[in-house]
């Protein structure tokens, strides 16, 4: 995606250098922007400032290079595409978030949604921090076809409408008064996440491709495979407990609970941390029959098919050990 695409508030990131007197700078890019990590370090190097561009994957505002911002000696970290997730308490490194709004116009893709939505009047809208400033535009043409729109907003920090890949509580706060929603941006990642936490349709505008479409199949597949993979694991014995290494998907308290439950139930069970949750790196562990996750829960929900062993989240884990129903575990969403 080009630079035009988005705004990178470059006349801001140079203030932001400026006021902390950074001389050196890490960047942080989601996959889509980091064909401009050129064009960033130029105008970091211009306010004065060395830039350093992480050629990592960035998965979210929960993945934060703290530690390795502090091993490069940096003043400043920018991180671009998220919004501010969590506080770390020990860091000693600045981090300025730049949301990268998009400047693209979402009408024609969202008027091809509407007749996507033609069986249901009440729709709930949802973006990313992207678009969040759009939902306004989107909510015109629906209410012009005469739909009733609704916008999440629990309140807690992100802005109204807004969804994360692992954080879908601004819509669940109005699953109960609409029928089905609207998403608004690219890809799939976030439209099936939100499908399968609020177990609503879910139609798509994507307005970088210009296409409008629904994602009831992506989810029907999803659940077939979760299904499945759960009750695989019901016949394992020897568990590994996943916890996630990353800033912000480390849940040693989850970890350690879920050990506790699968141990009183007979199983074996190992806690496992990894920085990089692969399928490459879990195959190092043939000993494990299954595993449970309590990092990021996208992890195991959208390829499951990718790892050679059951990966659970730790509510299908309840469901494995008896403790809850499948079906009640659909009635309140996956994720």
């Amino acid at each position: 995606m080009s630079e035009e695409l988005f705004d990178l508030e470059i006349g801001q990131i140079q203030k932001t250098i400026r006021k902390h007197n950074a001389q050196k700078v890490l960047v942080q890019l989601p996959e889509g922007l980091k064909p401009q990590a050129s064009k960033l370090a130029e105008a970091i190097e211009k306010a004065g400032a060395q830039a350093i561009i992480s050629g990592d994957p960035c998965y979210g505002a929960c993945d934060l290079m703290i530690y390795e911002a502090e091993n490069l000696g940096v003043d400043l970290v920018i991180h671009y595409g998220h919004s501010e997730m969590i506080k770390p308490t020990k860091a000693r490194v600045p981090i300025a978030y730049f949301h990268a709004k998009a400047k693209i116009d979402i009408r024609p893709a969202v008027e091809k949604a509407v007749h996507l939505l033609k069986p249901w009047t009440k729709i709930g809208l949802a973006t990313t921090i992207q678009h969040v400033d759009q939902l306004e535009q989107a909510q015109k043409i629906l209410e012009k076809a005469q739909k009733t729109t609704l916008i999440g907003d629990t309140g807690y920090g992100k802005s109204p409408g807004q969804v994360l890949g692992c954080d879908y509580t601004n819509a669940k706060a109005v699953s109960n008064k609409v029928e089905a929603y609207l998403f608004i941006g690219g890809g799939r990642f976030h439209p099936l996440g939100l499908s399968l936490a609020t177990m609503k349709p879910t139609a798509v505008a994507d307005p970088f491709e210009n296409t409008a479409y629904t994602i009831e199949a992506d989810v029907q597949k999803t659940l077939q495979k979760r299904y499945a993979n759960l009750k695989e694991a019901q016949k394992a014995q020897n568990f590994g407990i996943l916890i996630g290494l990353k800033l912000g998907q480390t849940n040693i308290q989850a970890a350690t609970k879920i050990k506790t439950e699968l141990e009183r139930n007979g199983k074996k069970a190992t806690l496992l941390a990894l920085r990089e949750i692969t399928p490459a790196t879990l195959m190092q562990f043939p000993s494990f029959d299954a595993y449970v996750n309590t990092a990021c829960p996208r992890i195991a929900i959208d390829e499951p098919s990718a790892f050679k062993k059951p990966v659970l989240t730790i509510a299908e884990a309840h469901v494995s050990l008896g403790k809850t129903r499948w079906e009640d575990l659909l009635k309140n969403g996956l994720l």
